[in-house]
This record gives C-alpha cells, sequence and structure tokens, in this order.
C-alpha cells in the first residue's frame, strides 16, 4: 500500500500565524514554493496560504501586506489535512472532494509534510492524476 508518507513532499516549514503576508511572500519567493502552512504559537496547522490569496485578498484589496498578518487570511475554513499513513487513494479522493491542490500531512497532529499536485504526477499512474486535476479544475474556488 502507498501512504501519504510515500509521496508527501517533507520538510515544509510553517508560517506563524502573527507573520506578515511580506514575510510569508519573502519565505516562499526563497524557497520557491506557492503556498505555506500556517502554524499557530502552539505549532499546530491552522490553514495555508497561496501566493494567490496574498495578492487577492490582500493587495487587490487595497490593505498593506507589512501589516497584515498570515492569520488574517485563513479566516475560519476548515483545514483538510491526512494522515502519514493515509492510503494514497483515500489522499486522491480527500484532495478531489475538497477541490484542494496541496494536502498537509501530519503525523500525531504535527505537520510532517504536504502533498502538492505535483507529488502526485511525480509518484502515481497517470490516469489517477488526470482525475483529480479534473475534478479540481471542473469547478470553481
Amino acid at each position: 500500500m502507498t501512504t501519504a508518507r510515500d509521496i508527501m513532499h517533507s520538510g515544509c516549514e510553517c508560517l506563524g500565524i502573527n507573520e506578515t503576508l511580506t514575510n510569508a511572500a519573502r519565505r516562499m519567493a526563497e524557497l520557491n514554493i506557492g503556498a505555506m502552512p500556517v502554524c499557530g504559537g502552539d505549532n499546530r496547522l491552522k490553514g495555508i496560504i497561496t501566493d494567490r490569496d496574498i495578492v487577492v485578498k490582500a493587495i487587490a484589496k487595497g490593505r498593506n501586506p507589512a501589516e497584515v498578518k498570515a492569520g488574517d487570511l485563513i479566516g475560519e475554513a476548515a483545514v483538510w489535512w491526512v494522515d502519514v499513513n493515509t492510503d494514497v487513494d483515500e489522499v486522491l479522493h480527500q484532495m478531489a472532494e475538497h477541490r484542494i491542490r496541496r494536502m498537509p500531512v501530519l503525523d500525531n497532529e504535527n505537520l510532517v509534510g504536504i502533498i502538492s499536485q505535483a507529488d502526485l504526477a511525480a509518484k502515481l499512474p497517470e490516469d489517477k492524476v488526470g482525475e483529480l486535476v479534473e475534478a479540481i479544475s471542473s469547478t470553481s474556488h
């Protein structure tokens, strides 16, 4: 059985809930990534913000990214995640059902990795990845 641990990108960094969007954007640029998990003071996953979130929810609305905190963008939306031992078919199902492009992976409530569409494309058969991309792309966000 292939699990989330087998396909995840490990070593992902967490953005602090009180870090500014300017810092978030800088870290994303340095890491060459488009999204970062956001963790609270307890180091527990609280949400994910993307570079698009920064642009659409802050900059486009005239908000100063040096003053807006990462926690301001994540709101009260549910945070979807999977356990490291979750079967890859269930990971695909959850990502398609919730129409998400990145799935955090937790081990005993600690963030240990993230699964992106690119991770799936690199490690799974094309037909499985195609179904996920179609499910995500066919719906509006």
